[in-house]
């Protein structure tokens, strides 16, 4: 088991640093310079020089790359171009927002989808499976985006029950913090809801085809003991993939969501500098949403040892 989890952790830094790579040779060759954004078109040549010498972006690529992975390893993403503050300061600030909201979407969606694609598979066929079915298809085929201007017409225009947008931040108190992320939560979860209930409907009726569960049934076990008790638990694994996959995505994708109730997010503060040509800023937040997705799928893996009996003995 040792020695697994020492691969595992390996390979994990092995992603790591070639993800850290990639993102940095990409953000390299992305067209504009970020002093000419900076000083403007009307800048000398010789001014232009300075400010590239003075950002570090006359010297050689992998003398630059070393220096960026340097300072990531040691806490020190640098300072924005555009802001002249320290990147992890805007990250840990954005992260305030944006992993709240992503948390309670990513609640939302298995508190609704979880019991829903198991009731509908327990009951093939039926009403309750024409409407889980119903449901999901027309979740998955609503962008977050339209789903976020109903809700602010609904519960904002015509109800007044919500704010529209914006965020009070966390020191207005809880409770003006959590109504400002509810709606965008909604939002957000709606399409990862009906993603997740057809993932939890196919892999509970596939289980329910296997031989321990015949058995379980024909030893005189009640039909929902076989259910929650023997059915769901072997039937986690791919349940628990989605959920990991679905966290990072809503993590990295609720930018549509906070540009809709203008929410001072993560998301928003990376198209921010994508159109500041704010290159220090935009690398540390891929890096950001790589290395979450790269972590997140590395628990997800490491999940499986603990549900599955089968996969800790093989380890």
């Amino acid at each position: 088991m040792i020695t697994l989890l020492a691969r595992r952790v390996a390979g994990l830094l092995v992603t790591l640093l070639i993800v850290s790579l990639l993102i940095f040779a990409v953000m390299d060759l992305l067209p504009g310079d970020p002093a000419s954004i900076l000083l403007g078109t009307s800048a000398s040549p010789e001014t232009l020089a300075a400010m590239r010498h003075d950002l570090g972006l006359d010297q050689p690529l992998l003398l630059r790359y070393g220096q960026w992975l340097t300072g990531v390893l040691s806490g020190n993403l640098g300072n924005s171009y555009t802001y002249g503050v320290p990147v992890a300061g805007l990250i840990v600030e954005r992260l305030a927002v944006t992993l709240p909201l992503a948390l309670i979407a990513i609640m939302l969606s298995v508190a609704i989808a979880l019991p829903l694609g198991v009731l509908a598979a327990s009951r093939r066929g039926g009403i309750f499976d024409i409407v889980a079915t119903l449901f999901s298809q027309i979740s998955i085929a609503v962008p977050a985006f339209w789903v976020a201007l109903l809700l602010i017409i609904l519960f904002s225009t015509m109800l007044g029950l919500m704010p529209a947008g914006g965020f009070p931040g966390w020191g207005a108190g809880l409770l003006p913090a959590l109504q400002a992320l509810v709606m965008p939560a909604v939002a957000l979860a709606m399409p990862q809801t009906g993603v997740l209930t057809r993932v939890a409907r196919s892999a509970v009726l596939e289980t329910m085809h296997e031989d321990f569960a015949r058995t379980a049934v024909a030893k005189g076990l009640s039909r929902r003991s076989v259910l929650w008790r023997h059915v769901v638990p072997n039937a986690l694994i791919p349940i628990l993939t989605m959920i990991g996959l679905q966290f990072t995505f809503l993590v990295a994708g609720a930018v549509l969501v906070e540009n809709v109730f203008n929410l001072p997010g993560l998301g928003r503060l990376a198209v921010q500098a994508l159109s500041q040509r704010d290159v220090i800023v935009m690398q540390d937040v891929v890096l950001f949403f790589a290395g979450l997705v790269i972590v997140v799928n590395f628990f997800v893996d490491l999940s499986y040892l603990a549900i599955d009996p089968r996969m800790r003995k093989a380890a």
